[in-house]
């Protein structure tokens, strides 16, 4: 073998490792935009299975799958962004996927109003972490509270933004869930990096739910279940925890 072979088998070597690695964090990047790799094979039970204590993780695909609760109320495709509609009475309902720049945009509707709401309906699949936390911020300095219905969900960062009402109603047959979030914009960052991303927004859900009273100890289950399932809270977690105000 000739030196100049031998050179270039190490940087064909070098390049193939470079190339391999890049795939892998390129696939991480897909994974974190939500276009999740199947798994092959999972043990965990699908959404729509019934939860009972001790057996609360589910697999994360609400497109797919729809929670076991009494009456269910399916409301087709949620919205891509959250949208605010006003109701009848003081209630009105806030629906969606929590996305970029949604809480300045509801919170101006918030403030334009000539008569804001006493309370919200919530019903989202999550979204946005930095998002819930800047609306459930204003709801809660505005004095705004918060419900969910029988048959539906709030999931992801959804319960955070849950958190911020004055008072919040969860009927026993809601479906409220926890799971991992992903903190930072972009994937492709060195390692030391990224924990550092995800450090520092734990760090922020934690000083939050702080803020609005709830016991921080409910995130050792959004820690412990990866973002492609969810981890269902049962009525008796949500008055432990405090997401639920105590029954009146």
């Amino acid at each position: 073998m000739t030196p100049g072979s031998g050179i270039a088998r190490i940087l064909t070597g070098v390049l193939l490792f470079q190339v391999g690695i890049g795939v892998l964090l390129v696939l991480g990047d897909v994974q974190q935009g939500g276009l999740r790799l199947p798994r092959l094979w999972t043990d965990t039970p699908r959404l729509s299975e019934p939860v009972r204590p001790g057996d609360q993780r589910r697999v994360y695909n609400p497109r797919r799958d729809r929670p076991a609760t009494q009456p269910l109320r399916d409301p087709g495709d949620l919205p891509r962004r959250l949208v605010l509609t006003p109701g009848a009475d003081d209630t009105w309902r806030l629906e969606g996927t929590i996305a970029e720049g949604d809480a300045d945009r509801i919170i101006d509707q918030l403030t334009a109003a000539d008569t804001p709401p006493d309370s919200l309906i919530l019903q989202s699949p999550g979204g946005a972490v930095g998002e819930a936390l800047t609306l459930g911020r204003h709801l809660r300095l505005q004095g705004i509270g918060t419900r969910m219905l029988a048959g539906e969900v709030c999931y992801s960062a959804c319960p955070y933004l849950l958190a911020g009402g004055t008072t919040r109603r969860i009927d026993p047959e809601a479906s409220v869930g926890v799971h991992q979030h992903y903190f930072g914009e972009n994937s492709l960052l060195p390692a030391f990096v990224a924990v550092e991303d995800i450090q520092r927004g734990q760090g922020e859900v934690m000083t939050y739910l702080a803020e609005m009273g709830i016991d921080p100890l409910i995130m050792r289950h959004a820690l412990a279940t990866p973002p492609d399932e969810v981890y269902l809270l049962l009525p008796e977690e949500l008055q432990t925890y405090r997401l639920a105000s105590p029954a009146e």
